[in-house]
């Protein structure tokens, strides 16, 4: 009869993920350890891993584009300055309330390859050129994060 429950549940984890999910919740919450979708259970959690690491991913490489675009757009800067400054609170905010100590390390680590994805978009979205920007992120993790941190504003 147990196993029949795992399979049915191993089932509905392929039909109905909401509902798989919250038998798989009730049966932990009665420590039902055995009739548990261990192998949809892990997948689900590996899952979440990523789910908060690309959101903080996404957060960051937010705050870089901004600060691009306030250090470097010089036709939209008067324009649109305070906007993206507003911006770059929010994205801070969400990020640090976000962030753990381990998706701080792996964002550290990643930094480059999410400073090279932000210089693309501001590239495409402004006309300027990627040789206009540092080879690698000019800015520090702290700086990014820092409330009222911003560049200075490159003039032409």
């Amino acid at each position: 009869m147990k196993n029949s429950v795992k399979n049915q549940l191993q089932e509905l984890y392929k039909t109905d993920g909401y509902l798989w999910l919250q038998q798989t919740v009730e049966l932990l919450k009665e420590k039902d350890f055995q009739d548990l979708d261990l192998d949809g259970l892990i997948e689900e959690l590996e899952s979440l891993g990523r789910s908060e690491f690309n959101k903080a991913r996404s957060l960051l490489r937010q705050i870089i584009i901004h600060l691009l675009l306030l250090e470097y757009w010089e036709k939209e800067y008067e324009r649109n300055h305070r906007h993206w400054q507003a911006e770059i609170i929010a994205f801070r905010d969400d990020l640090i309330h976000e962030l753990t100590a381990s998706l701080k390390n792996k964002l550290i680590l990643e930094l480059d390859s999410i400073y090279h994805v932000a210089v693309s978009f501001v590239s495409k979205k402004t006309g300027l050129s990627k040789s206009l920007f540092p080879a690698n992120c000019p800015y520090s993790f702290e700086e990014l994060l820092e409330e009222n941190w911003y560049p200075n504003h490159k003039r032409s």
